[in-house]
């Protein structure tokens, strides 16, 4: 067994592969494993992996299944004591491994997260994020981590009897696999803790927010389902829970705007507001309106004014 299993799935990323193959090789940390998912791509990725003779290296090629399948797969492939993601053009500090695995252990931790930078690419522009501290912790302890970390499974490691269960999995879908993965994972952890360091770096692509406005943007509401229903009857999170639902909903009902499709636009915003309707009662008057800009509150809590607004 070794120390860090770091899960990579890759889906031509060719441009930015040798970037993050060489951020994980180079980590200080030798004792881990470097488990290469390579997901149907049909760039360059193959010649790339097979360049590296790192004995560290487990490589699969396989047909197209998708992120969520691939990471998946991935951890019934690894051995490590902490299980760790990165995205396949995102890359590491070369201490990521060590920092982390040392912390996870000295506070003997089923959680680790990390400070992180995100990278804008068309901008060639690094800034960095820091995520709110708190003490070892869990969520029946801290429910506001429901709503004050980022909800990527990347810039965190996680101990390997998490998913001993097998309740601990990314969801059959195509898109927003994150937030039911590390939701779940909060829930599941006994021992939450912080490392105050900025050690991951999120590539953000130049297309990304168009990229927000696919078809499989639908798939928002079938992982914000499977949150839901983990966590309906859960009073301490309940509030918070209701938060990340309205937050995620009207961020995805305004981005829109980038939409071609009239009829896909329309029906997402349609079926958003129905969705809060449903789910969160009062939702005009919910605390996420009072927190961000009074013009931008004015059209989120109002379909006609969205709908006007992402037409413009």
């Amino acid at each position: 067994m070794v120390k860090v299993s770091i899960i990579v799935p890759i889906f031509n990323t060719s441009k930015y592969l040798k970037r993050c193959i060489d951020s994980l090789i180079n980590q200080t940390l030798e004792d881990i494993e470097i488990i290469l998912i390579n997901d149907g791509s049909t760039d360059e990725t193959h010649n790339i992996v097979k360049s590296y003779s790192d004995p560290r290296i487990k490589y699969y090629k396989r047909k197209n299944y998708g992120i969520a399948s691939t990471r998946n797969f991935g951890i019934s492939n690894s051995t490590g004591e902490y299980i760790s993601f990165v995205d396949s053009d995102d890359y590491l500090n070369n201490t990521f491994c060590e920092e982390m695995y040392n912390k996870a252990i000295k506070d003997n931790l089923d959680m680790c997260i990390c400070n992180y930078y995100n990278y804008f690419e068309n901008k060639q522009e690094i800034k960095r994020v820091d995520i709110i501290s708190f003490p070892i912790t869990s969520l029946d302890v801290t429910p506001n981590l429901f709503k004050d970390i980022n909800l990527s499974s990347c810039n965190k490691i996680y101990k390997r009897n998490m998913f001993d269960s097998d309740k601990l999995l990314f969801p059959d879908v195509q898109k927003f696999e994150d937030i039911a993965f590390v939701t779940s994972a909060l829930n599941i952890a006994k021992r939450i803790g912080k490392l105050d360091l900025p050690l991951y770096y999120f590539l953000v692509h130049d297309g990304s927010v168009l990229d927000t406005v696919d078809d499989k943007t639908f798939e928002l509401f079938k992982v914000l389902d499977i949150v839901y229903n983990e966590f309906k009857n859960n009073i301490n999170v309940r509030k918070y829970l209701s938060y990340l639902i309205v937050d995620e909903i009207t961020t995805y009902i305004v981005k829109q705007k980038y939409q071609q499709n009239k009829i896909l636009k329309n029906k997402f915003i349609d079926d958003g507001y129905e969705y809060l309707k449903t789910h969160i009662k009062n939702y005009r008057k919910h605390s996420y309106f009072k927190n961000i800009n009074i013009f931008k509150a004015l059209v989120e809590k109002n379909k006609l004014l969205t709908k006007l607004y992402c037409n413009m």
